[in-house]
Order: structure tokens, then C-alpha cells, then sequence
């Protein structure tokens, strides 16, 4: 086993800059998911987002599995890309399996979520192949890291550009609710198309930054 180098270079201002945006839409969302099973009724709120509400609240059990998990996930993740956390090798360590466990329930959450989808089969079609492709990155990942393998970081970062996805989706949900006067669209038929367009996009930009940056991925554990 050998330990992160000290001559780490930390991430481009930029990139850190993406990630806490995303961990912080991601938050949100969730706590605001939260608030909404657990302390607002369904009925005091208006059209399209009271309909959300109560679709959620009719699995509120498995919805609260899902993403109190998600929103832990997210708070850690700022540090574990942190590089004074990559130096100190067994609190790295620790916080990586946390975040394997968190996220390993989060994917596994997302299967039964996925019966009666609100945007229909196209919501359904998106839900599968990334959620497919995240517990697949993970396991890959969790693989690698028990063989203290340092490409684990790659299938790990893979994974998180996945669930990252679900930040990604949020403005462009935002963007369809904003527009809903004009297009005459509803959750239905524009949820779907949100989660296409957020994952994609943000598991794309995860691929293009693995591929400008390798010597990110030469940090050992």
C-alpha cells in the first residue's frame, strides 16, 4: 500500500468550483425532498409540484432511503476530493468506504423507485442505464480500491460524475417548469427528457475531464 504523494497538485480552480455547485444542487434538492415528506402536506401546495409531492409521499419509506443517503454522500464528497484528506492516508480511507456504503444505497434505492416513473418509460429508460452504469463504476471501483489498486480513483470518479447527474437535472427541470406556459409541457412529458439531459451531460464531462487530467488517477491509497 503506498501513500498519496505530497507533490499533489490540487484541483483546477474551476473544477472545484463545478463539483461544490453540484454537491450544493444536489443538497438542496434532497433537504427540500425531505422537508416535503416529512413536514409539508401535499395539499398546500399548487398544480404540478403538489402532484410531485404526492407521487413521492405515496413512497415515502423508500424515497427517504433513497435520498438521505444521497444528501450524505454529497456533504463527504467535497473531501474526498480535499488533497490534505488524500495526504492523510487512513482518513481517506475511511471516508472512501463511507462513501461506498452511501452509495451503494443509493443505487440499490433506485431500482424499486423506478415503478411508476413520473416521466413515464422515457424517465424509466434513463433511471436504468444510469444507474446501471454507476453501480457497475462503483463495484468496479470497490474492487480495485480492497486490491489497493490507485485506478480506482477512475471507476470512482466515474461513478460520482453518475450520481452527480441528478445536480445536473435540476436547472434543466427548472428550465422546463420555467417554460411550461409556453410549451404547454407537463412533469410527465418533460421529466424524462430532464434526466437524459442531465446525466448525459454530466457523465460525458466526467469522461472529458478523466481524459485531460491522468495524473489525477495516479494518487494510490
Amino acid at each position: 500500500m503506498t501513500r498519496a504523494t505530497a507533490n499533489e497538485t490540487p484541483h483546477p480552480t474551476w473544477t472545484r468550483v463545478v463539483l461544490y455547485l453540484l454537491c450544493f444542487i444536489a443538497a438542496a434538492a434532497a433537504l427540500r425532498r425531505i422537508v416535503a415528506l416529512l413536514l409539508v402536506s401535499a395539499s398546500t401546495r399548487a398544480g404540478q409540484y403538489a402532484n410531485l409531492d404526492a407521487a413521492f409521499a405515496a413512497r415515502k419509506s423508500l424515497t427517504l432511503a433513497h435520498i438521505v443517503p444521497a444528501l450524505l454522500f454529497v456533504i463527504l464528497l467535497p473531501l474526498w476530493f480535499s488533497v490534505r484528506m488524500r495526504r492523510n492516508e487512513h482518513a481517506h480511507r475511511r471516508i472512501t468506504w463511507v462513501l461506498f456504503t452511501l452509495g451503494f444505497l443509493v443505487g440499490l434505492t433506485a431500482i424499486p423507485m423506478v415503478a411508476n416513473p413520473v416521466g413515464g418509460i422515457t424517465e424509466l429508460s434513463a433511471i436504468i442505464v444510469f444507474d446501471g452504469l454507476f453501480l457497475f463504476s462503483f463495484a468496479r471501483a470497490l474492487m480495485l480500491f480492497v486490491q489497493h489498486q490507485p485506478r480506482y480513483r477512475e471507476w470512482m470518479m466515474r461513478a460520482i460524475a453518475v450520481l452527480l447527474g441528478i445536480a445536473t437535472t435540476r436547472p434543466v427541470m427548472g428550465i422546463f417548469f420555467a417554460t411550461a406556459r409556453l410549451t404547454h409541457l407537463e412533469p410527465r412529458q418533460f421529466f424524462g427528457i430532464a434526466f437524459w439531459i442531465g446525466f448525459a451531460a454530466t457523465y460525458i464531462a466526467g469522461e472529458w475531464y478523466l481524459q485531460r487530467h491522468p495524473d489525477e488517477l495516479k494518487a494510490a491509497v
